[in-house]
């Protein structure tokens, strides 16, 4: 068998339900390719090794779990990359959709390192805390819209499938989860670079509570600074405005 590791954030999903859940939201999307994050136990991979005519490879950091895995299910023998996700290389050169019970501890993390592969990722589906995955599909003007989610939104479609409780899992965590899909945008935001679109949002929010004005002073002209939108905190904007004002950035 395997032990569960407390270091590693390991909580496996046992409920067969959320499981089929998880997978027929998967299937909406036709895919030829396909990585999973944080296999652990295997309660999602022993189903999409089933799935036919797909690449499959996963990735995980725990080497009892990869034995286990590898003899639970030979098929896995050399599908299984050992490191952490935010170490790996991208894992296929053509399009591929990213699906896992993500590391709650490194989350955040593993979200902005596909931001870097977005041109090869149409989709991800992914359980995440529930306050992480309702910050990534946060809509402006609401307390959770922030960093997250005006970085990702301007790539990707971000819908909130369903929760899962704690009692799901085992061992439970402490926090509620959320299962959200993100689909890649046909048409992005245009931006003066995604560098200073980037900085803008990170700074804006940086000091949220203050107006726009004295968060990003030190990106802008003072002559554009008089514009009303300044007047703004960063959570009121839009990502369309973010991206209009990286153009009038210094």
């Amino acid at each position: 068998m395997y032990t569960l590791k407390k270091s590693l954030g390991q909580h496996f999903l046992k409920d067969e339900e959320i499981i089929l859940d998880i997978i027929g939201a998967l299937k909406k999307d036709e895919f030829a390719r396909l990585l999973e994050v944080g296999p652990g136990a295997g309660a999602l991979t022993k189903h999409l090794i089933q799935l036919p005519g797909i690449d499959f490879k996963a990735v995980e950091l725990d080497e009892e779990k990869i034995t286990y895995l590898e003899k639970t299910y030979p098929i896995l023998k050399d599908k299984i990359i050992h490191q952490s996700f935010l170490d790996i290389d991208q894992p296929f050169t053509e399009p591929f959709v990213v699906i896992g019970n993500f590391p709650y501890n490194i989350s955040t993390q593993i979200l902005f390192k596909i931001l870097d592969w977005k041109d090869h990722v149409p989709v991800i589906i992914g359980m995440f805390q529930k306050e992480v995955a309702e910050r990534a599909a946060a809509k402006p003007g609401s307390k959770a819209f922030g960093v997250l989610s005006a970085l990702i939104q301007p790539f990707y479609d971000i819908e909130y499938l369903f929760d899962v409780p704690p009692d799901r899992f085992n061992p439970p965590p402490k926090v509620m989860s959320g299962v959200i899909r993100l689909t890649r945008k046909t048409t992005v935001l245009t931006v003066r670079s995604d560098k200073a679109y980037k900085n803008l949002v990170k700074t804006a929010f940086n000091q949220r509570r203050k107006t726009l004005r004295n968060a990003v002073k030190s990106l802008f002209y003072p002559e554009e600074l008089k514009d009303p939108i300044f007047n703004k905190r960063a959570e009121a904007l839009s990502i369309e405005d973010f991206a209009a004002l990286t153009f009038k950035m210094q």
